[in-house]
């Protein structure tokens, strides 16, 4: 077999993109080797998972991880590298120039996340941003292949070369789908599942329930400790369950029990044109969707029938839209199976892995 290897400096190992996903699809055809900080070195599903040193902090993930995954992937010597971050592209560049092929895994538009970043002083933020696009762009154009993650990222490097792949992050058609599903009865409950911080919603997500008697379901991590501290302040917060981080089976427990799953991400630039994998594996969990009414997101929901766009910063609005679906459990039920059907019809990982598995076909030819 064949031999390639994904890296990260910045992603958990079992990363739903890259493990559940993207690995997962290559073993049937690769030995696929998948590098990771804090990751335990052995083979999972046939994944050989290689950890390294987990970072401290933000400076040193950026300088000695990075090298260490670099030393990493040389012992491994696959023919293809596939990288996922952008601090690794000076990492991609020096395979290339080892003679391996090396693609760039897009996941974010980053010069856009970059405006946003609140690590980052607002000051200099466009003029980072400026820089690292002008060094992105430069090094896309060398890279063997660009893989991108939504078709709005997908045009931005289409100008710089043809042939850029788009491979959704969509669900996987079985995942999230359980067998005993229909002895879960449904509460009266919403939810939320996964990075928890400001410009992602939580504050208006928990102000919002002041205006319903619905309990928020809340699975995941805070960013800030200080954010976290501040929103169990809200009246809202007594409605809420935190549930912390949860795995995948106790993801898809959450989602039986729900009416409904937010995505209410705030308007910024990298958010707007973004295609979250948590709307469509509500979608696939046949939960509507109560979502932030960006073109792209309202296109995708209420093109579809499956949920609710309202404005992401109103939480009166959003308490509406969850009051309006729980009063409404036929149209909860319509709308669960109309986000089914779209899944399997076109939003779904087992159409856009055949992409992946083509493009590798391709670059070992």
């Amino acid at each position: 077999m064949r031999k390639i290897c994904h890296i990260t400096s910045v992603h958990r190992y079992d990363d739903t993109r890259i493990f559940i996903k993207e690995c997962q699809s290559l073993t049937s055809e690769y030995e696929t080797h998948l590098i990771s900080p804090g990751a335990p070195n052995e083979v999972i599903n046939n994944i050989h998972v290689h950890g390294i040193e987990k970072p401290k902090n933000r400076i040193k993930r950026m300088t000695d991880t990075v090298m260490a995954v670099y030393k990493e992937a040389l012992k491994i010597n696959a023919e293809i590298y596939h990288f996922h971050d952008p601090e690794l592209i000076f990492v991609g560049l020096l395979l290339m120039k080892k003679g391996k092929k090396v693609i760039y895994d897009i996941h974010e538009d980053v010069p856009r996340q970059i405006l946003s970043k609140a690590w980052i002083a607002k000051p200099i933020r466009y003029s980072i941003s400026k820089t690292f696009e002008t060094i992105e762009n430069y090094a896309a154009k060398r890279f063997s292949a660009i893989i991108v993650a939504t078709p709005h990222i997908k045009k931005r490097f289409s100008g710089l070369r043809s042939d850029v792949l788009d491979v959704n992050n969509y669900p996987l058609l079985k995942e999230l789908r359980l067998s005993d599903v229909n002895d879960i009865e449904k509460k009266n409950s919403i939810c939320y599942v996964g990075v928890i911080n400001k410009i992602r919603g939580i504050f208006e997500m928990v102000q919002a329930m002041e205006y319903t008697d619905a309990e928020l379901l809340l699975g995941g991590k805070f960013v800030s400790e200080t954010d976290r501290n501040s929103v169990k302040n809200k009246e809202g917060w007594k409605k809420v369950d935190e549930l912390g981080q949860v795995n995948r089976e106790e993801m898809a427990k959450i989602l039986a029990k729900s009416s409904a799953g937010l995505v209410l991400f705030h308007p910024l630039p990298n958010h707007i044109d973004a295609q979250p994998n948590k709307m469509f594996e509500y979608m696939s969990s046949s939960v509507p969707v109560i979502a932030s009414n960006f073109p792209l997101w309202k296109e995708i929901i209420e093109g579809n029938k499956c949920g609710i766009c309202v404005d992401p910063l109103n939480p009166k609005a959003i308490g509406e839209a969850i009051n309006h679906l729980l009063s409404n459990p036929d149209e909860v039920a319509i709308m669960g199976e109309n986000g089914r059907k779209a899944v399997e019809q076109k939003y779904n990982w087992e159409t856009e892995s055949k992409k992946l598995l083509d493009l590798y076909a391709n670059l070992l030819v």
